[in-house]
């Protein structure tokens, strides 16, 4: 993309060479719009923000930067050593711009890193939720309450539950019919609301990430070590049975979220174990016994969760997640549903596994 009117006003915008700026897309997120933004000697990150998602943006970008900040001061005392990527301000010193009724901002380009979709190693497994881990361990001491809800009610199992049953019975699309099967099965996971109530109160909130993807995670070119924790849109109170269990839903399938091979969908025991074995380290010193047990209830809610959302989705008319066709959030539910079920017959195996690491 050269030389179109966004170009050109970004490139002003966050200091760039207009004439010879450049914009390509990275990535491959589900919401914001990301591209890289270079002219011959600099180079930086630049997201349109979906405000449908984040009708609030300045919110998502004051917990950025509050944490970012956070995180810059604990590397000046040698207590966070992971890059930290950072909000860029405009040449006017702003960090929202909008052009054409889109809302765009600007972060650092960090180099000499790359990302992973699908984890291949248990190192590299262990290497990532090491890393969230670290991330997780350097905010212990932040104010989750200070941090806005960006997307309100976002972990909510209950809330969740209600809009996938409001959207059934609405069927504005007629897609009901397709997937009764996958609606049938939602029905009676529903025994997952209560469990999550139940810990209510009993474990500690937490500044959390909420979205620790293995591709929110970059690997250093020349070491392969952790290099940087990225995407902080989601980072909102919340648990951290949440970051744990999202990490064991991208990490330990061996398919992408959108397979359709759902022969080959299962939780790798060996990946799970990495995960653990990571993401537990840095948080030994002040991780109740708990609060590590939860991370189970995390690591089955999160799958389904997502599939819920992603069915949900689907029969709402595919308004939320970006999609390349028409039964992609489909195929995405019935991938973590599968997901999910291999977590329950496994059940016993993975506590056995959080028990003794």
């Amino acid at each position: 993309m050269k030389n179109t009117a966004i170009v050109h006003y970004l490139s002003q915008q966050f200091g760039l060479d207009s004439s010879t700026a450049v914009m390509n897309p990275i990535g491959n997120g589900h919401i914001n719009t990301t591209m890289l933004l270079k002219d011959g000697s600099q180079a930086v990150v630049v997201q349109k923000l979906n405000t449908d998602v984040f009708p609030q943006p300045e919110h998502l970008v004051e917990n950025a930067r509050a944490i970012e900040q956070h995180l810059s001061d604990k590397a000046v005392t040698g207590k966070y050593k992971l890059n930290i990527i950072k909000h860029l301000p405009t040449i006017n010193g702003k960090y929202l711009v909008t052009h054409n009724n889109e809302v765009w901002r600007a972060l650092e380009f960090i180099g000499g890193s790359y990302s992973e979709d699908v984890v291949n190693s248990t190192e590299k497994a262990q290497t990532a939720a090491n890393a969230f881990g670290l991330f997780a361990r350097a905010l212990e001491d932040f104010n989750a309450q200070t941090l806005h809800h960006v997307i309100p009610e976002f972990h909510n199992l209950t809330k969740r539950f209600e809009t996938f049953k409001n959207t059934v019975s609405a069927d504005e699309h007629d897609r009901v019919a397709n997937c009764m099967t996958d609606i049938s099965f939602c029905e009676s996971q529903v025994s997952l609301v209560a469990e999550l109530e139940a810990l209510a109160g009993t474990i500690p909130l937490r500044p959390c990430h909420n979205d620790t993807k293995i591709n929110n995670m970059l690997f250093c070119n020349s070491s392969n070590k952790g290099k940087a924790v990225i995407d902080l849109d989601t980072c909102m109170p919340g648990y951290w049975l949440f970051d744990f269990g999202d990490m064991v839903r991208t990490f330990c399938s061996p398919e992408a979220e959108d397979s359709t091979d759902l022969s080959a969908v299962k939780v790798r025991e060996e990946i799970f174990e990495a995960i653990v074995k990571g993401y537990v380290s840095p948080l030994s010193e002040s991780i109740t016994e708990q609060e590590k047990m939860s991370f189970l209830l995390g690591a089955k809610v999160m799958p389904f969760m997502i599939g819920l959302r992603f069915l949900t989705d689907y029969l709402d008319g595919d308004n939320y997640f970006a999609t390349k066709h028409a039964t992609h959030n489909l195929e995405r539910a019935r991938n973590q549903f599968k997901l999910y079920q291999d977590i329950l017959d496994k059940e016993g195996t993975l506590k056995g596994i959080l028990v003794k690491n």
